[in-house]
């Protein structure tokens, strides 16, 4: 008697254990990466317990020969979280990241879209410098969800050597960006600061607008790219 009741107990916890390991589901998730403005067709796919992510990040300049892409699609290691910010710089740089998650067979099959935005009232003092060039300060009308008065700092992956300074700039972006420390297209570490202290206003008024910003002190604004890039340095 005593033998029959331990293998039912046995039995019993075997069932319950198979139950729940078979009833996590996985899914099939196309699997694409691809630099540049042409990507290959997806050939393979990967399956996860966690979901599926596709990620897009794209940096537009004035010249399309300058543009660069990277997408990537595939399986979550980790249980994904979505995230999706942009900010626009002077000179007429760009930056936009959008990475989105699902939990279906195949569900990342499809590309991603970046929305055309108009201008929302938010002005802010726009610059762009990279090696070699010498950037000039400018006023830029805010597009979208680019509410946030921004300064980047970017260096080469995983260097601190000052040599590795890749580009310094000021901007409109969205929330989500403010006072980030990531890697870019593989190859850029950046660092961002939103203030208000960036944003400027048509009026000589320093009474703050609905958006509870106040106009800038464009002498200011050396000094703060500088102590951001130190920030970054050291």
């Amino acid at each position: 008697m005593a033998w029959s009741s331990s293998l039912k107990s046995v039995l019993t916890v075997f069932v319950f254990t198979t139950l729940a390991v078979t009833s996590v589901e996985s899914y099939q998730c196309a699997v694409q990466q691809c630099e540049g403005t042409t990507c290959p067709e997806s050939a393979s796919v990967c399956e996860t317990t966690k979901g599926c992510f596709t990620e897009i990040q794209r940096f537009d300049t004035p010249s399309s020969a300058t543009n660069q892409m990277f997408k990537q699609k595939g399986c979550s290691r980790d249980p994904c979280s979505e995230l999706e910010f942009s900010a626009t710089l002077g000179d007429q740089r760009r930056f936009s990241f959008v990475n989105r998650c699902c939990t279906s067979d195949n569900c990342n099959e499809g590309d991603l879209t970046l929305s055309q935005e108009e201008a929302n009232g938010v002005q802010c003092l726009a610059f762009y410098e990279e090696p070699g060039t010498q950037g000039i300060l400018s006023v830029l009308n805010c597009m979208g969800n680019e509410t946030n008065c921004v300064a980047v700092i970017g260096t080469a992956v995983g260097s601190s050597h000052p040599f590795a300074f890749v580009m310094a700039g000021m901007g409109c972006a969205t929330e989500s960006v403010c006072n980030k420390s990531m890697t870019v297209l593989n190859s850029t570490d950046i660092l961002t600061f939103c203030s208000s202290e960036f944003a400027v206003f048509p009026t000589n008024s320093s009474v703050p607008d609905s958006t509870g910003l106040r106009p800038a002190s464009i002498s200011t604004v050396p000094m703060l790219i500088v102590l951001l890039l130190l920030k970054v340095l050291l």
